[in-house]
């Protein structure tokens, strides 16, 4: 079996090809020449990149040059009805195998399935499956490692693993346990610069996750997620990264417990905002008008759980907000993914971290070396960066907002660690540094207000500066028990209470 390079038809099937989706395609008719069966390769491309418009002429030009059939195996019922959909732009007759067919008969006219893994493992198993001449299967969302348990049904067939993250959502079951090959798409800066991707802000909040446990599949469990982020502290800090950033803007949130996700609604609603949530507790009807009603109203705030990550495109949105910390490097790129789609108004977006995830892994437009982390995915995790090593190596930067609220300041930053070293080396007491730094912090506040009582209020302003000194130099001193530095912090707001007062009188 040969199968074309170049599709000699001229009439337009489906939506246009760029010159990246050809030039995969091409890599991967190659593979198949060359491997026509028994062969398991894995694709990868960024989110919104246009995997479903590759796959879908891939499967066009298969079966009309083989005469064989095609398997897209999915996950989520959403993907099966958009997969269904594009196929059927590019003239494939398909059929979709989900929970309502309870068997699959071998209809001469059906050329692809789309199938629900469960749903098809099942039928196969009840023998109610018949599907023969299936040369090809493509596996949607490959990371995913629910597919695994169908291989052994295609064993003769070239499957084709599509993903944005060739990285296993499970650590113990490394994709290159079952892929042979890796071909790498288009990089996200280059689809960036060629405008099929948006430009990017982020934003890193700093977020103490020395409380979180990690769970049996490596990421961490939501109990522990759930009563970091429910807390009234994460709550403030969540609404003000929001006010302060993307006030007005569409914004997608996302959490790891839907506690958490209902109290992040309840905070925006009495806040005044236009919020409402969305998690596996909606009906299917519920589900269809919250986000008929998220697409249609321009500032519109959905706190979600988890069902948002895949088989979801809404090209409105401008503001991805992280409320969660992550282990899993897959779901870090799906969650930013949702915002990076390109319409005419629309050819920006920006991004909230609130779970150390950038220092984790990376700016989202970083280059990745996928073929290392495909080959040596151990390697990978384990030179991730601890969370105590992102903690002592943040640096606050004081947002522009912030610092317009203190316009007569000129001297804003602060090294905590340089002035220990300095009161070390002349055998002064480690609390001269705390003194210096309340000193100019109630400075910043007096010169920038007309009474005591404007003051007070401008130092709320600082409690994210506060926090994070008080942090670095409970790191200096060798104590930073989580009592010992509320104490300090406390202790620290008191004293610039009393500071700004003396200064005034």
């Amino acid at each position: 079996m040969v199968l074309n390079k170049q599709d000699k038809e001229e009439k337009v099937i489906g939506k246009k090809l760029y010159d990246y989706q050809h030039g995969a395609i091409d890599k991967i008719f190659e593979k198949i020449n060359n491997n026509p069966t028994k062969f398991n390769l894995l694709y990868q491309l960024p989110t919104g990149g246009g995997k479903t418009v590759i796959f879908s002429e891939i499967a066009r030009k298969y079966i009309q040059q083989t005469k064989q059939k095609v398997l897209i195996l999915t996950h989520r019922i959403e993907l099966c009805k958009q997969t269904s959909n594009m196929l059927t732009e590019f003239k494939v007759d398909n059929k979709i195998i989900d929970s309502t067919v309870k068997e699959v008969h071998n209809d001469p006219n059906i050329t692809c399935y789309v199938a629900m893994v469960e749903t098809l493992n099942n039928r196969i198993k009840e023998e109610k499956a018949d599907i023969n001449d299936i040369g090809l299967v493509i596996v949607d969302e490959a990371h995913y490692n629910s597919f695994r348990k169908l291989f052994k049904y295609f064993e003769n067939c070239f499957i084709l693993g599509v993903t944005a993250t060739p990285l296993s959502s499970n650590i113990s079951l490394p994709m290159r346990e079952i892929y042979d090959d890796l071909i790498v798409g288009e990089k996200i800066s280059s689809l960036i610069e060629k405008g099929f991707l948006a430009e990017v802000t982020m934003y890193s909040y700093n977020v103490n996750l020395s409380t979180l446990k990690i769970g049996a599949n490596g990421d961490y469990t939501v109990k522990s997620s759930e009563e970091l982020y429910a807390k009234n502290t994460m709550q403030a800090k969540l609404v003000s990264a929001y006010e302060t950033t993307s006030k007005g803007k569409k914004t997608l949130i996302f959490n790891n417990g839907i506690h958490t996700s209902r109290h992040v609604y309840e905070v925006f609603k009495i806040a005044g905002y236009k919020v409402k949530y969305i998690d596996n507790t909606n009906t299917k009807e519920e589900r269809k008008q919250i986000l008929d009603w998220f697409k249609h109203t321009p500032d519109a705030i959905l706190t979600s759980v988890g069902i948002l990550t895949t088989g979801f495109d809404e090209p409105t949105i401008e503001t991805i907000i992280i409320n969660r910390a992550t282990k899993s490097m897959a779901l870090y790129f799906q969650m930013i993914g949702r915002g990076s789609r390109v319409i005419e108004n629309k050819k920006e977006f920006k991004v909230l971290d609130l779970g150390n995830n950038i220092s984790r892994f990376g700016i989202w437009t970083s280059d990745v070396d996928w073929h290392l982390i495909f080959r040596n995915p151990t390697f990978f995790l384990d030179n991730l960066i601890s969370d105590d090593e992102i903690e002592r190596n943040f640096r606050y930067v004081m947002p522009d907002e912030v610092k317009e609220m203190f316009a007569n300041t000129t001297q804003f930053d602060f090294d905590v660690k340089e002035e220990y070293a300095i009161a070390t080396k002349n055998f002064k007491k480690s609390k001269v540094v705390l003194e210096k730094s309340i000193a100019q912090h109630a400075k910043m506040c007096t010169e920038n207000s007309e009474d005591v009582f404007d003051a007070h209020i401008l130092s709320r302003e600082l409690n994210d500066d506060i926090e994070f000194r008080i942090k670095q130099y409970s790191y200096c001193i060798l104590k930073s028990s989580k009592n010992y530095v509320k104490w300090l912090e406390e202790d620290y707001k008191r004293q610039l209470r009393v500071k700004i007062g003396q200064v005034f009188n």
